[in-house]
């Protein structure tokens, strides 16, 4: 499928490992090394169907509103949220977020 990451910082963060605004992201190895591969997984798909066999994913449709969400680390609340469109052809990532489920860091 076709990935485009329209919050700019967080695109720098995947491209180039760095960036201001996801300083503490930058640092923590693991967790880019977890963000890369679900962009790569979701680069690798055909349709948004199949992420639901990616379990590690958690892959959902949010209710109430037009997005889903896939998790980047078990055990973290960390989750980047998209667009679908096209029929599961293109994925719009809209941004990283921390605070899934009202969990606050």
């Amino acid at each position: 499928m076709k990935v485009n990451i329209v919050d700019k910082d967080l695109e720098e963060l995947v491209s180039s490992g760095k960036n201001n605004k996801y300083k503490k992201y930058s640092r923590d190895g693991l967790f880019m090394q977890n963000l890369i591969s679900v962009i790569n997984t979701l680069k690798a798909t055909e349709r948004t169907d199949d992420l639901k066999q990616f379990s590690f994913l958690h892959y959902e449709k949010l209710k109430g509103c037009d997005v889903s969400s896939v998790r980047v680390m078990n055990g973290r609340v960390e989750r980047l949220i998209f667009n679908e469109l096209n029929d599961g052809i293109e994925i719009v990532v809209l941004e990283l977020n921390v605070t899934h489920y009202g969990n606050k860091k």
